[in-house]
């Protein structure tokens, strides 16, 4: 049970292509937006879609195959942990940011 204390599972669409990134070591940063969407039908009886962006962020060899595979608008399936951190911005004001850092993703669609 100890997976479950800090577990994400997201199914949604790429908003952006995969900015990879290699460090000085050879360690590969991968960053993305995800886009998950809800529809409901309001009290008026409209169709409502509510869309949430979500913070990726894959490390390693999977960085790569990220950056290799996907493109945006991609449907994909992530599983990972949420992450908060904080920063200080180039003005110096504190930042908060909150990211999924993905330990697996599954590519759904098959655009060309």
């Amino acid at each position: 049970m100890n997976s479950l204390r800090n577990s994400v599972r997201l199914v949604g669409n790429l908003g952006m292509d995969p900015e990879v990134k290699t460090f000085d070591t050879n360690k590969k940063l991968a960053r993305l937006s995800l886009a998950t969407s809800e529809s409901y039908k309001n009290e008026k009886g409209e169709r409502v879609t509510d869309t949430q962006w979500h913070n990726l962020v894959i490390w390693g060899a999977q960085a790569q195959i990220a950056g290799d595979l996907l493109k945006k608008g991609d449907e994909i399936v992530i599983e990972g942990r949420l992450n908060n951190r904080s920063y200080i911005d180039k003005d110096g004001n504190k930042k908060y940011t909150s990211e999924i850092v993905v330990n697996e993703f599954l590519k759904t669609s098959n655009r060309n």
